[in-house]
């Protein structure tokens, strides 16, 4: 990767400005408005475009460089440096370091798999989560779902696709897909796209060319595939799902972060077996906007949608406005998240115990009262 910056001359002022050598990347006034005391320590401003081991490359207005991030708290999983941040790196040295990264304008966080109630961040500074989902196995809504919680709450504006659309030859039957994914996901554009015959990928092409795009979904899911098309070349490692049950390898190992030929970035990730909530109340209220509208009519504002009288969410269901599943998938993500909160929250865990004891209390009573009556 090598760049070039015009030299300086004397009509320079008569002459329209140049735009800045990381402007493709996403650098713009704002983010130059950030960082100068950062400059004014004599530091560079880099994207951070790979991290592992410590460690992470970075694209400059200098060049590549690669630089290590003791600097940065490493402490904190939500603090530590991630692809799509940009940095303050030193200008030399061997090694050199990151002494800091610029505020996120968004970050796309999940929880960890461990038992430590963790968040953990995937991508920093995105416009666009790209969903991807493979066409070659059974939809599951309820991850679509789950994908999309994390990417509202990100403050992304999310899209799926819908890949591997050769594999399904009955136009009927794509449209049919098509619709159940739309139902699952209300104001998000849902495109299907064949990185086989090209099919959509100019769609897409142009939708991430506005901004940095983040490619999401599980193994198999076809996001390196994807990449490669938008790309233009094979950059990305692809290899063969498993015919046994569609799922696939993991190729991507890292997040890296690579530029567009017709503009914009894109941020490729590896698959992911896991798609935990992490505070993202706001995002499954995105998801189930026709929930959250109904439950706005509910006689009680602390409705809880399992009998109370006069809920507009129950009274939907029964007339079939609501499927059930789009209710049981609410109800487990609100549940999730509210646990995954509370292991932070000292005062939520101290309700959700008060909670417990209250309808403990009444169940004791309300079997007191069942054997009074029976004797």
């Amino acid at each position: 990767m090598s760049f070039s910056a015009s030299s300086p001359s004397s009509s320079a002022s008569s002459l329209p400005s140049q735009p800045h050598v990381l402007a493709p990347y996403g650098w713009d006034a704002a983010w130059q408005a950030e960082f100068r005391p950062y400059a004014a320590q004599g530091l560079l401003p880099g994207r951070v475009v790979r991290v592992d081991r410590g460690q992470c490359d970075l694209v400059t207005e200098a060049g590549p460089v690669r630089a290590d991030t003791a600097f940065v708290t490493p402490y904190d999983p939500l603090r530590v440096i991630c692809t799509g941040d940009w940095a303050a790196v030193e200008a030399s040295g061997n090694p050199r370091y990151v002494k800091a990264y610029l505020p996120r304008r968004t970050a796309f966080v999940r929880s960890t798999s461990s038992q430590r109630s963790e968040g953990q961040i995937l991508a920093a500074n995105v416009d666009h989560a790209v969903i991807a989902v493979s066409l070659a196995v059974e939809l599951d809504l309820g991850r679509v779902e789950r994908f999309l919680a994390l990417a509202w709450e990100s403050g992304a504006q999310p899209l799926v696709v819908l890949t591997k659309a050769d594999l399904v030859a009955d136009p009927a039957t794509l449209a049919h897909l098509v619709r159940d994914v739309e139902t699952a996901a209300p104001g998000v554009q849902v495109l299907t796209v064949s990185s086989h015959t090209g099919e959509g990928t100019d769609v897409l092409s142009a939708v991430v060319a506005d901004g940095t795009g983040v490619l999401l979904g599980i193994s198999g899911a076809g996001k390196s595939t994807l990449a490669n098309a938008l790309l233009g070349a094979d950059v990305m490692e692809v290899r063969q799902t498993r015919e046994a049950d569609g799922k696939g390898r993991h190729t991507t190992t890292t997040r890296n972060l690579l530029a567009l030929p017709g503009g914009g970035v894109l941020i490729d990730t590896p698959g992911l077996r896991g798609v935990g909530l992490w505070d993202a109340g706001t995002g499954v209220g995105h998801v189930f906007a026709e929930i959250e509208e109904y439950a706005r009519r509910c006689r009680f504002h602390d409705c809880a949608h399992e009998a109370e009288p006069g809920c507009a969410v129950l009274a939907a269901l029964d007339s079939g406005e609501l499927p059930e599943r789009r209710l049981e998938s609410y109800r487990k993500l609100l549940r999730e998240n509210r646990r995954i909160v509370a292991k932070t929250d000292a005062r939520l865990r101290s309700e959700i115990r008060r909670d417990w004891r209250l309808k403990s209390a009444e169940g004791r009573a309300n079997y007191a009262a069942k054997r009074t009556g029976r004797a």
